[in-house]
């Protein structure tokens, strides 16, 4: 089962952690771990080129673990409304397509979402 836990701050989502394999389907066959690495690298590569938000993430492959995190979505870090939108919302979005995979893929992925500050 993969996990993700996604970051919020006062109601602003900023980042998220994902662990685990799902265990849909074959390691090379998991359509549905291609798919959450499809759009984490998405959510990744939006942030840090398409917004120029500032991006800090880590990948762990031996640990099957990725974290992403964006001061750019939050008010202390970002002055720019327009970008700080877009890089909640990016995140936000990520939430709401997970938690709508739920229904279907709920045997292998699970989602949370924990208040916290952001850490540097």
């Amino acid at each position: 089962m993969t996990k993700v836990v996604f970051f919020r701050n006062d109601g602003i989502f900023y980042g998220f952690r994902e662990q685990g394999h799902t265990g849909y389907g074959d390691e090379g066959y998991d359509i549905l771990c291609a798919a959450l690495s499809s759009m984490s690298m998405l959510i990744i590569n939006s942030v840090n080129v398409v917004f120029a938000g500032e991006l800090d993430y880590t990948v762990d492959e031996g640990a099957t673990e990725i974290m992403v995190q964006s001061k750019s979505a939050l008010p202390e870090f970002e002055e720019d409304d327009c970008k700080r939108y877009a890089v909640s919302g990016i995140f936000l979005g990520y939430y709401q397509q997970l938690t709508d995979m739920l229904e279907e893929y709920g045997d292998y992925l699970d989602v949370k979402v924990i208040n916290r500050s952001f850490d540097a």
